[in-house]
């Protein structure tokens, strides 16, 4: 007995119907389980007396609970989202952090706050603290200078919005700390490639501590490594030329001394003079 070919036809499109049918129940089940939920948790959340939990955020804050603190406020944060109290909660979360040595989670929730709330009174502080944060972070001139360059950036931001902060002084002290650190790890990187007789490498890295640094008191030794590089390439006339231009900037070292001793170090008898 032969199958009906619309039998077939028929048992494909019902499955297809079937399967379309179930796909609409579920997604009634699933809208009517979200509604239900968010009523419920709309309910809960109107609930929390905000203003009390910033309070007991701030009391545990004073008393150095910081985690307990951190609790408190984020049930604000997330709870009363784009309010003042909210906003305000965002500068304690973030404070929060910065005291518990967390600084990359602090610079993230005083972001937060800048972008979401630039007119807060509470930007200025933000701000500064993002400053300080970064310039903890800064590690000796040796290792990755990331941080060291990102507080520099932020502190010059800051001085230039801020004119009559009372933390502009101590904002310029940090900078010229940095800047010597910077213009450091530039230095010695050149020195470097002295060792490893990389003297066009070593040049390169001299002179940006020349363009970039030019006030820090690695400036002269920077002048005098880079004639040194001549001279190790026997390059003498490149080297008596960049004395004679850069004599006027070189005060504090005695040029003469070095560049004998730099002579005798290479063995070179017939010594140029460079005065």
């Amino acid at each position: 007995m032969c199958k009906s070919p619309m039998r077939g036809k028929f048992t494909a499109q019902n499955f297809m119907e079937r399967n379309t049918l179930m796909r609409i129940i579920v997604t009634i089940l699933l809208c009517t389980f979200l509604i239900i939920t968010g009523c419920a948790g709309k309910k809960g959340i109107q609930n929390i007396d905000y203003e009390l939990e910033f309070e007991k955020g701030k009391k545990a804050l004073s008393k150095k609970k910081y985690i307990r603190a951190q609790n408190h406020f984020n049930t604000v944060v997330i709870g009363a989202s784009h309010t003042e109290l909210g906003d305000d909660a965002l500068f304690f979360l973030g404070e929060s952090h910065y005291l518990t040595k967390e600084y990359l989670l602090a610079i993230a929730e005083y972001d937060r706050l800048i972008r979401r709330m630039p007119f807060s009174p509470y930007v200025e502080r933000t701000r500064y603290r993002i400053c300080q944060a970064y310039l903890i972070m800064s590690p000796k001139f040796f290792n990755d200078q990331t941080y060291s360059e990102k507080a520099l950036e932020k502190l010059q931001e800051f001085i230039d919005d801020y004119p009559n902060s009372e933390n502009r002084l101590k904002a310029q002290e940090d900078i010229l700390i940095l800047r010597e650190k910077l213009s450091q790890k530039a230095y010695e990187s050149g020195v470097l490639y002295m060792k490893m007789e990389e003297y066009s490498a070593a040049i390169l890295a001299f002179k940006q501590v020349i363009k970039l640094y030019y006030d820090t008191d690695f400036i002269e030794l920077a002048h005098m490594k880079t004639i040194a590089c001549h001279i190790y390439r026997s390059d003498f006339d490149e080297a008596r030329t960049y004395y004679n231009e850069k004599r006027a900037d070189i005060e504090k070292i005695k040029m003469d001394d070095l560049v004998d001793q730099w002579f005798v170090q290479k063995r070179v008898f017939d010594r140029i003079e460079l005065q």
